[in-house]
């Protein structure tokens, strides 16, 4: 594992410190409960590749998110890539400031923007 950061969950970013390494097949996230011995969680794992590993001497594993019996299985720390509601708040922010701050409250004077239910707010 490299020194970049904590191992964490590959699907809900959890911390994983307090499992014992090297992880055993059978382990799971003890917060969402995935199983973490899967390619998505291994540093070979590769998604713009097509068989979505760097390991070419590793068999062909047909549902990443699965368990596996992949001898070349490292777990990586940064396989976590968000989403939710950390996802959603990040892009509410980016809009946010690109548009100069929070959009004013609706007043009995001012109509309702269309634009925001579009964006949820």
């Amino acid at each position: 594992m490299s020194a970049g950061g904590a191992l964490v969950c590959w699907k809900c970013g959890a911390s994983l410190a307090g499992l014992p390494l090297p992880l055993g097949r059978r382990d799971v996230c003890p917060s969402c409960r995935a199983e973490l011995h899967v390619c998505r969680l291994c540093r070979h794992f590769d998604a713009t590749r097509a068989g979505q590993c760097r390991e070419l001497a590793a068999e062909r594993v047909a549902d990443k998110t699965r368990i596996n019996d992949c001898g070349w299985f490292v777990p990586r720390p940064e396989a976590y890539r968000g989403g939710g509601a950390a996802m959603a708040q990040a892009s509410r922010s980016a809009l946010d400031s690109l548009f100069g701050g929070a959009p004013a409250a609706e007043t009995p004077d001012r109509p309702k923007n269309p634009l925001d239910d579009l964006f949820g707010k």
